[in-house]
């Protein structure tokens, strides 16, 4: 293994300079409990619910239904992923709420209308929604107060809150589209006629139809416990009447009416799956992600790789660390795009090879030193199984295609859903807030993108969730006030993109929603989430070598420039495969990256992008046993808010 090194000195200026540098926010403090989301009034429903008596899953699942209701990137129909930490077992367990694809979802279907990915927007975009019956099943499981006291803050902002203006304006933006959509142009568009149909900043934002949806689970509850069933049952009962009663026929009846496939039997058969995470130890550290239904292994694939490299001589943000980072995600990342997909279907990922530390060590051997390899294939995982391959030639054949570049050119201002270049090529500095050419649309999705909700308490429950599905502009199903899914667009439809996330009727698609937790000596170290689709586990994957390599403290970690690879198959948007196809070299940068770093990457091979946000907003929680405390971190790169106590 080849290790890098730059001069010491250097490396002693850049470590101390990180280690100093002053915060935007302030870190959050707290000894009893710490509440940390994507928005702050839903922050402090967190809050709320900790001071009546609830623990974490409680605050957590109370943040989960304020950040639906507020359109924070998700509504009520999306999809929900958690890792929670249980200190009753000393276990870190994984709840799967993510949707299925509904009766009449198959490859054909999608491409007698013309795509080559099912669509970005409206009901043939959506799976069945998942948050509803995650938040039922974590609350029930392992809560303490009832759905009713949990869902009181998101039941008060459902009947009307102050709406803040990202979200006013996502809506004002999105009206053409939403006006495909009666039910939408209905709830988003109060002001249909006027010069601006959507709400105002600041003006009370009413949902009366998500409201009376709220208060049929409540009520179902209510009346379950007063027929003498236990909390759990009582939970349970609002669980069933949202996915086989009459919020379900709504549902159901809606999507047919515009256009969806939906049907009873896709809504009752589906359940939540408690899960065992898949866990790597980096240095004494274990960490824990989800199974291959989502890209969060990638992030162990990376820190496997990465584990044999001396990061700290490199110096944070040397070129050298760069270079070794982007290399190693983008191992990492070809993997993901071939190798994940739903775990129940068959054959199963070979996901026990993909995270072998042999397998890591024979692909870090890949890694150029001096130069960036803009075409990294999916490796072979099934030897570290003891299998063979079954997919070799159709990997040839994937490797076939992307060597075929014919039409990537108009690929030169096509701006990937994740990054943060904006609507720019070339080595160019980027200041979404005020540039005038800026993309509005992308900015908008950049800023909100997936949600994280993070909680612990004193009682040493931590929890962290990564939900997403059914951000604006949303269509909503019928007089529910549910805004649908649009994962459906993260499956594929040919096997020779990755044969284990092929379309299918009862299928779960391969996400990016991926929440993080770490362990140190068999207890809770670390619990962290970011939004902002395939740089998730790239900027986690950052954020954990700033505090475990570079002594960061949560806050210093949360606002680090970090980098972006999208030399990668993209998991959101556009119908066709330029629209996703792999950017060779490209690489996001922070716009104070020395001017001598830029030119050395450049040498290397990259085509470096500035940006002054590197990252979605970040939010982590430090368990600090040493003195018995919870540290909080929130970014500074949107409006996520946090409180502790």
């Amino acid at each position: 293994m080849k290790r890098y090194l730059i001069p010491s000195v250097l490396c002693l200026v850049l470590s101390m300079h990180t280690i100093a540098q002053p915060t935007q926010k302030p870190p959050l403090h707290g000894k009893h409990w710490m509440a940390i989301t994507g928005k702050p009034l839903a922050a402090t429903a967190g809050a709320l619910v900790f001071e009546r008596g609830g623990n974490a899953v409680d605050a957590a699942c109370a943040m989960l239904a304020a950040t639906c209701t507020m359109w924070d990137v998700l509504s009520w129909g999306g999809e929900t992923q958690a890792l929670i930490y249980n200190p009753n077992t000393g276990k870190v367990i994984a709840i799967n709420a993510l949707g299925v694809a509904p009766t009449g979802a198959t490859p054909s279907f999608f491409k007698e209308k013309g795509f080559a990915f099912p669509p970005e927007y409206g009901p043939l975009a959506a799976v069945t929604p998942g948050t509803p019956g995650g938040i039922c099943y974590m609350l029930a499981e392992y809560g303490k107060l009832s759905l009713k006291e949990v869902l009181s803050p998101a039941m008060e902002l459902a009947a009307g809150y102050p709406i803040d203006a990202q979200t006013a304006n996502s809506m004002e933006r999105g009206k053409d589209r939403i006006k495909q959509w009666p039910y939408s142009k209905a709830v988003f568009l109060p002001h249909e006629g006027e010069e601006r149909e959507a709400p105002v900043p600041g003006e009370i934002f009413v949902q009366k139809d998500l409201l009376a949806t709220l208060e049929k689970m409540v009520a179902a509850e209510q009346h379950a416990l007063k027929q003498g069933k236990t909390r759990k049952e009582a939970i349970m009962a609002a669980y069933d009447r949202f996915y086989k009663g009459d919020i379900a026929e709504e549902i159901v009846r809606s999507s047919s009416e515009q256009g969806g496939l939906f049907t009873m039997e896709d809504l009752a058969n589906w359940k939540p799956i408690e899960e065992e995470p898949l866990m790597t130890n980096y240095k004494g550290i274990d960490v824990y992600k989800l199974q291959e239904w989502t890209q969060g292994p990638a992030m162990l694939q990376a820190l496997n790789l990465l584990e044999d490299f001396d990061l700290k001589a490199m110096g944070y943000n040397s070129a050298e660390y760069i270079h070794t980072v982007y290399q190693s995600m983008n191992l990492a990342f070809a993997d993901r795009d071939f190798y994940y997909g739903d775990p129940y279907f068959s054959p199963r990922p070979p996901i026990k090879g993909l995270l072998s530390k042999g397998y890591a060590k024979e692909r870090a051997k890949l890694i150029d030193p001096n130069r960036n390899d803009p075409n990294p294939q999916p490796g072979d995982p099934y030897p570290y199984e003891g299998k063979t391959n079954p997919f070799k030639a159709l990997l040839t054949q994937r490797q076939k295609l992307l060597a075929d570049t014919s039409g990537l050119e108009e690929l030169e201002n096509f701006v990937p859903k994740h990054d943060a270049a904006g609507a720019l090529s070339g080595e160019l500095e980027f200041d979404y807030a005020s540039s005038v050419n800026a993309d509005s649309l992308y900015n908008d999705r950049l800023l909100r993108g997936t949600t994280s909700v993070e909680a612990a308490d004193a009682e040493g429950w931590v929890v962290s969730i990564t939900p997403s599905g059914g951000w604006l502009p949303a269509c909503i199903a019928g007089r529910t006030g549910i805004g649908l899914s649009q994962r459906m667009q993260s499956f594929v439809l040919d096997s020779i993109i990755d044969p284990f996330n092929v379309v299918a009727p009862g299928k779960r698609p391969r996400v990016t929603l991926t929440p993080s937790m770490a362990l140190k000596e068999g207890k809770p170290y670390l619990s962290f989430a970011v939004q902002g689709g395939d740089t998730q586990d790239q900027n986690l994957l950052q954020f954990f070598l700033n505090m475990v390599e570079f002594d960061m403290t949560v806050q210093q970690a949360t606002e680090a420039a970090n980098i972006n690879s999208n030399q990668l198959w993209l998991s959101l948007g556009g119908t066709q495969f330029k629209d996703r196809m792999p950017r060779p070299g490209s690489i996001l940068v922070g716009r104070d990256t020395p001017q001598e770093i830029v030119d050395k990457l450049k040498t290397m091979g990259y085509q470096v992008r500035l940006g002054n946000r590197t990252s979605g907003p970040i939010n982590a929680i430090f368990i600090d046993h040493k003195h018995g405390s919870l540290w909080g971190g929130s970014s500074n790169n949107g409006e996520d808010y946090g409180i502790g106590w």
